[in-house]
């Protein structure tokens, strides 16, 4: 699964995308806090440094933008400085905003966050300040949001509405959309508000509500399968969607699934998909991320099932960032690589390694290359594989076939075999790939596999390393891990005869 998953991210297609929701700009302002008021038991945070962000809707926009698609913005701005820096945001991250509309006498909505330092580091959200209008728009604004839509809708693939319920998607305009998305032929995705009654999303293709939003709008729990399975098919039941997509926070997402128009007798497909285990910094945005990623997945052609997986992939992504971080492809395929070793283990054939490869050096990835027999491990070679990794990103380590070490070492090795070798290396955490060959020298090895850095022990020099003019070549480098003294194959045997009264090699 996990190469399938690989190719859809690879072949993403810059497909348009029609975003309409609630745009708001985050203001971070950072400082140091480090004494409380002497007037009051109020921590004090002295000014470092201000940034601003794209929230609300925005965090959409810049998601799709950064997973390659075509962004039509559709949304309302005051006119004001905050709508102008949403504007210049959005623009920045290569959305369109022809249908952003300036709305006289009604404020951008911004939130304004403050965030403090302990002893200089450690970021953490002191107070928020909302500046906001959340009334709904009147009779003309939801006309010209409308027009709006409808110049940008021509050619789309997927109208994604994010509802932070802030005033524009009141009343009957969220009905609307959906009913001109519909004609239209193109899907709507729905990241509801936090509101009791849906019935205004009704006829959307998808909708992505968190824990809590689904537990309001149903009134069920969402607590466990059961539960999840009865709130997703209330939803299903009641809004005519194909696909309720719950978000579970550390329990991933739950899929519900039915065909486009199938009766609410059809029979449910039903998917838990749990993700791996996440250092939780930030929450915020996780939601608008799997919208960015169920709406490009689904316009690239991939199932449901598979788009929420990847869905879940880059939420947990964006949860280890302080505040909302758009999640790029590069990122989910070294996250769906890591997958792949996980499920496939170290081992690979060089026509496997060379793909994978590739994909990691796309992503800014050095690649460090080492062989040998390692027939017996020991702590030498440990702290060979610790040096090896430290002068790059990945360790690819080429071992010698049980054949080729007795063509190079005689009949008596090697004393433990290939499979038996590999296995005890594939549990060393430096090494991140194994491949064998059988040849006497691992040069054909090194020059498809053209590794950034190629180490040996520093027992040779660097011209006695075999392809070190090759690696040079095209710029990279031999780095030659120290030794370490009585710490080798030989000396271990030689011991372990001496320990029995052998003799011989």
């Amino acid at each position: 699964m996990p190469n399938r998953l690989i190719e859809i991210v690879e072949r993403l297609p810059a497909s348009r995308i029609v975003l309409i929701g609630d745009l708001m700009l985050d203001r971070y302002l950072y400082g140091n806090a480090e004494r409380l008021s002497p007037d009051a038991p109020v921590p004090i945070l002295h000014y470092k440094y201000e940034d601003s962000r794209l929230g609300g809707a925005g965090r959409v926009a810049a998601d799709l933008a950064a997973l390659g698609a075509d962004v039509q913005v559709v949304s309302i701005v005051g006119p004001d400085d905050t709508g102008r820096q949403v504007r210049d945001l959005l623009t920045g991250c290569g959305c369109k905003v022809d249908g952003l509309l300036e709305v006289p006498g009604r404020p951008s909505t911004s939130k304004v966050r403050l965030v403090g330092l302990a002893q200089h580091r450690h970021p953490q959200q002191m107070m928020r300040l909302d500046y906001e209008d959340a009334g709904a728009v009147d009779d003309a604004t939801e006309q010209r949001v409308l027009d709006a839509l409808a110049r940008a809708i021509e050619g789309a693939a997927v109208v994604c509405l994010e509802d932070y319920d802030k005033g524009l998607l009141k009343g009957p305009l969220c009905q609307k959309v959906i009913q001109l998305a519909r004609s239209k032929g193109v899907p709507v995705f729905v990241d509801p508000a936090a509101i009791a009654d849906y019935s205004k999303y009704a006829g959307a293709a998808a909708i992505t509500p968190n824990r809590t939003e689904a537990e309001k709008a149903t009134g069920l729990p969402c607590d466990g399968a059961v539960p999840y399975e009865a709130v997703a098919e209330r939803l299903l039941n009641d809004l005519g969607l194909e696909a309720a997509v719950l978000t579970l926070d550390k329990n991933g997402i739950f899929l519900a699934t039915r065909p486009p128009g199938a009766p609410n007798t059809e029979r449910t497909r039903l998917a838990w998909i749990k993700g791996r285990e996440r250092k939780v910094y930030d929450v915020a945005g996780a939601g608008d991320m799997v919208l960015a990623m169920l709406a490009v997945a689904r316009a690239a052609g991939a199932d449901w099932k598979d788009a929420a997986i990847l869905a879940n992939t880059a939420a947990g992504l964006e949860v280890e960032k302080f505040g909302s971080v758009p999640i790029k492809p590069v990122e989910i395929i070294q996250e769906l690589l890591s997958d792949v070793r996980d499920h496939l283990g170290k081992r690979r054939e060089p026509d496997e390694l060379l793909p994978e490869l590739q994909l990691h050096r796309a992503a800014g990835k050095k690649i460090v290359f080492t062989n040998g027999c390692f027939d017996l491990i020991h702590l030498g070679h440990v702290k060979y594989f610790r040096f090896a990794k430290a002068q790059g990103d990945l360790l690819v380590v080429g071992v010698n076939t049980d054949a080729g070490i007795r063509r190079l070492k005689g009949s008596k090795r090697p004393i433990v075999n290939e499979d038996d070798r590999l296995s005890v290396l594939e549990e060393l955490e430096s090494i991140d790939y194994l491949v064998t060959f059988d040849e006497d020298i691992p040069l054909k090895l090194i020059e498809s596999i053209r590794p950034d850095v190629l180490v040996k022990g520093a027992d040779y020099t660097k011209e006695q390393v075999v392809g070190w003019d090759v690696v040079e070549s095209y710029g990279g480098r031999v780095a030659l891990a120290p030794l370490i003294d009585g710490k080798s194959t030989s000396k271990v045997i030689e011991r372990i005869l001496d320990a029995y009264g052998g003799s011989g090699k």
